[in-house]
């Protein structure tokens, strides 16, 4: 592995200017031409001149959510490509949430349980249900995660964009499950202290929640009185990483569990990643091998219990290698506002991450002074706390696009 990839350190001094916007013209051009035969199925993606109603042919590529490119819990760094892409090109992917793939008993009997009806199963579910028993469990977390795909010339050192161009519901129903001693009232959590109460709620609590159409807007049926507006997004959005056994969520070597994200982008659960929005990520592996998964229908910031509306859903993305940049973790934009991400096991320290990065970034995107950007930060930055509940914690700051004059 070339020795020159981003080591993360959230107060290292600026890396080079990473440019946001570029003209593609060439990749794109590289994209048709070589796209690959519509015969090339041993990656286990579908060409997109195969794709069928159910697979809208609005992608150069298709990868479905079948057994073979699913994996549970973790980014393999050795796994052969579901596929292998140009840079510039598009990909639709499936997910699958892990609610009724990953329990013990039988997913039809699980979620039927729940009031889900039967014809409203994915057969994805059930088919990665019966590889369950073959699959590596140490060091592993719960997430069902799509891939890896290969993306033509990204090398180590390098910047992944990922450009989410729409995402989907798969079915019109979800999952939050809320628990007396889960999410943030965990005895475990950083904040916890001996003889805090608990809620009220009994062991095993899980709310089926209703998604559809009203007014021409996806919403989820939460109550006869309440509807929450419908933002899907993938909690997962990850590059193949480094692990080092000791780093959060590393106890196996060689295995990353998907829990806690990290440089490699991992479980975000940044609410604002959705359709419309573009992800960077660094470099780790040749190909950046790309996973995507953990979907969601709807997430407050904090992802409070400890899950949203955990709902299977279609993304569609086009992913970019860049050259002339490198970054340390984590970064997004959307028309509104650039979106540094400080990462750490204390919540604390991940807001201190957060304005370090919004600092550099004012510093080497725009030109001002230490002194300068820090007080822009105080003034005009909003910094959210995206995650808590996922060991190491997540603190966005939100930069104002509209504050720049040019």
């Amino acid at each position: 592995m070339s020795t020159n990839r981003p080591v993360y350190n959230p107060e290292a001094p600026a890396f080079a200017r990473l440019q946001f916007c570029f003209a593609l013209a060439t990749s794109l051009a590289l994209a048709t031409a070589c796209a690959p035969a519509a015969d090339q199925e041993e990656d286990g993606a579908t060409p997109a001149a195969e794709q069928t109603a159910d697979q809208p042919p609005e992608a150069d590529h298709f990868v479905p959510s079948t057994p073979e490119n699913l994996n549970w819990g973790w980014f393999p760094i050795e796994k052969e490509p579901v596929l292998r892409m140009q840079s510039g090109e598009t990909v639709r992917v499936n997910t699958l949430t892990h609610v009724g793939a990953g329990q013990n008993e039988d997913p039809v009997r699980y979620l039927t349980s729940l009031g889900i009806p039967r014809d409203e199963i994915p057969q994805d579910v059930l088919d990665f249900w019966e590889t369950r028993e073959g699959r590596p469990r140490e060091g592993r977390s719960g997430h069902v995660i799509t891939g890896p795909i290969h993306v033509e010339g990204a090398e180590p050192g390098d910047v992944l964009e990922i450009e989410i161009l729409s995402i989907e519901t798969r079915v019109p129903w979800g999952v939050n499950s809320t628990s007396a001693r889960g999410g943030v009232f965990s005895t475990s959590y950083p904040g916890y202290a001996e003889g805090d109460p608990a809620l009220d709620i009994p062991p095993g609590t899980r709310h089926v929640i209703r998604t559809g159409e009203v007014d021409g807007r996806e919403v989820a049926f939460f109550s006869d009185d309440i509807q929450v507006p419908l933002a899907p997004f993938m909690g997962i959005l990850a590059v193949a990483p480094d692990p080092v056994v000791g780093q959060p969520g590393v106890t196996v070597p060689g295995v990353q569990g998907s829990r806690p994200p990290g440089p490699l982008g991992g479980n975000l659960d940044v609410k604002d990643l959705k359709a419309g929005t573009t992800v960077y990520l660094p470099v780790f592996h040749p190909g950046a091998l790309f996973y995507v998964g953990d979907p969601h229908g709807a997430q407050g910031d904090g992802e409070v219990s400890g899950t949203a509306i955990e709902q299977s859903l279609t993304g569609t993305f086009r992913l970019r290698v860049h050259k002339d940049g490198s970054i340390t973790g984590p970064r997004a934009e959307n028309d509104e506002h650039y979106i540094l991400m400080g990462i750490d096991l204390d919540l604390d320290r991940a807001a201190r991450h957060a304005v370090w990065e919004v600092v550099n970034f004012l510093v080497e995107e725009k030109g001002l002074t230490p002194a300068k950007a820090l007080s822009l930060a105080s003034i005009a930055v909003d910094f959210r706390v995206s995650e808590v509940v996922d060991l190491t914690q997540v603190v966005s700051g939100f930069i104002p696009k509209d504050v720049f004059l040019r």
